[in-house]
């Protein structure tokens, strides 16, 4: 245990208080303990020694330092470490808003603390428990802070003109931070939960130490150019780490970072330290996380989330449509029911005319027809027949009442008589002896033959 971080001695004023205690009579504190080995302390009754020592020794002082790693609890006491280029302290202030000056404890501030010098004993710890506070300027990390955050702030480095949107959608998501810390697990865990999709590409880096700002600056300018390395092409950057003090926090508050932030043509998100801790990178970039675990929900949608609202949408675009359709829904059945009755009754008149064409085809069918013309022409024949058989018999009786004529009247009746008739051999009648010439072959039929004859 080191007991030169005790004092900083930052003014007169605490040396004028010490030196009563310098002049007084030397007291020593280890007085009291055995001298025979047999008799050995425990540790508790050593750190209580010890304790002792330093509260009787060193007493109520005023000392000045630079915040760092500040921690606010629940509780409602803080912790804090006060440093100078040489030493640091661990401080503690209980019921910390109710203290004076509490307000001026921030880390990187530079401040001056009323404080007992003691030990903490379950740890053997030095400490300083606080009373007050004032502030005693800035300390050196803050001016440093606040000079470059002005410097940029002159270019422009932080308008939210020359910020750019977050995709909404990332597939490939570049993570700038140490491999080993926290912070990449806290991501990698939010991004598989959230977007199990996303393909996180994680740039190795060191976050804390000397030089470490040239490997962030150049790891962002590396997935700046894919290609040119070998890497994946991202949407977007995580840049970041988990909590700190100011100065484990530092390489994100190096201009060379910042100028990287400031060149990427890809979306970059910040999350360095806790939510209290403010860098110059979440100045500079497109947007500023308070944690890294926040910086990998803002960096993508929830699934769960986008399920919900989609199945939200579903719901909201179903009765919408239940509601638009409904009405149309009803015009439909009506329009069907009618289409229904016109088709039934179109049917059925096709069907009537339909047996109508087919009454009318087998009425015009070729055997129909034969069949009738086959019934009218026996019809005729029977007609025909019956007409003939009429016509004959009124022929057969008309003959028969000309035969009796001829009979009566006729040649035979005359040949009866005797009378005989001179035809030529042509069958010209000699009806005057004018008519017979010389030479002339004449044919005269009697009742039972006929005679040749010649004239001489």
């Amino acid at each position: 245990m080191s007991t030169s971080c005790i004092f900083y001695d930052c003014s007169n004023s605490i040396l004028a208080k010490s030196t009563p205690l310098l002049n007084a009579a030397p007291v020593d504190p280890f007085s009291d303990i055995p001298q025979k080995e047999s008799k050995a302390l425990s540790v508790t009754q050593l750190v209580r020694k010890m304790k002792r020592a330093v509260e009787s020794g060193v007493g109520k002082l005023w000392i000045e330092g630079e915040v760092s790693n500040l921690k606010k609890q629940a509780s409602g006491h803080w912790y804090f470490t006060l440093k100078d280029e040489g030493a640091q302290i661990q401080c503690a202030i209980f019921n910390a808003r109710r203290k004076e000056g509490s307000q001026v404890l921030e880390d990187g501030s530079k401040v001056k603390v009323l404080a007992d010098a003691t030990i903490y004993e379950a740890r053997g710890q030095l400490q300083l428990v606080v009373e007050k506070a004032e502030t005693s300027g800035l300390g050196d990390l803050q001016a440093k802070f606040e000079a470059l955050k002005r410097k940029l702030l002159a270019e422009g480095l932080f308008d939210q003109g020359r910020k750019v949107a977050l995709p909404v959608f990332p597939r490939t998501i570049g993570i700038v931070t140490s491999p080993t810390g926290a912070a990449i697990q806290d991501i990698l865990n939010i991004l598989k939960r959230r977007a199990p999709w996303v393909q996180p590409v994680l740039f190795p880096v060191k976050v804390q130490g000397k030089g470490v700002e040239h490997e962030i600056a150049n790891a962002i300018q590396k997935l700046n150019h894919p290609q040119a390395y070998g890497y994946p092409k991202c949407d977007l950057i995580i840049v970041g780490r988990g909590g700190g003090s100011i100065e484990d926090l530092w390489a994100f508050n190096e201009e060379v970072v910042a100028r990287a932030i400031s060149a990427s043509t890809i979306p970059i998100i910040s999350a360095v330290g806790h939510e209290i801790d403010f860098t110059i990178a979440d100045f500079v970039a497109d947007v500023r996380a308070p944690t890294p675990s926040a910086a990998a929900e803002l960096a993508v949608p929830d699934s769960a989330e986008l399920n919900l609202l989609l199945n939200q949408a579903k719901k909201r675009i179903t009765r919408s449509l239940i509601h638009a359709l409904r009405e149309p829904s009803q015009r439909i059945d009506q329009s069907r029911e009618s289409l229904f009755q016109i088709v039934e009754s179109s049917l059925l008149a096709r069907h009537q005319h339909y047996r109508e064409l087919v009454l009318k085809h087998e009425n015009l069918h070729p055997r129909r027809i034969i069949a009738r013309r086959s019934e009218k022409i026996i019809e005729l024949r029977r007609n025909l027949n019956q007409l003939t058989q009429r016509q004959l018999l009124a022929r057969a009786q008309k003959l028969e009442t000309l035969q009796g004529l001829i009979r009566t009247l006729g040649p035979d009746s005359a040949f009866k008589r005797g009378f005989s008739i001179t035809m030529t051999t042509d069958g010209k009648i000699i009806r005057s002896s004018k008519d017979a010439k010389s030479g002339m072959h004449l044919r005269t039929k009697l009742i039972d033959g006929e005679i040749s004859s010649t004239i001489p």
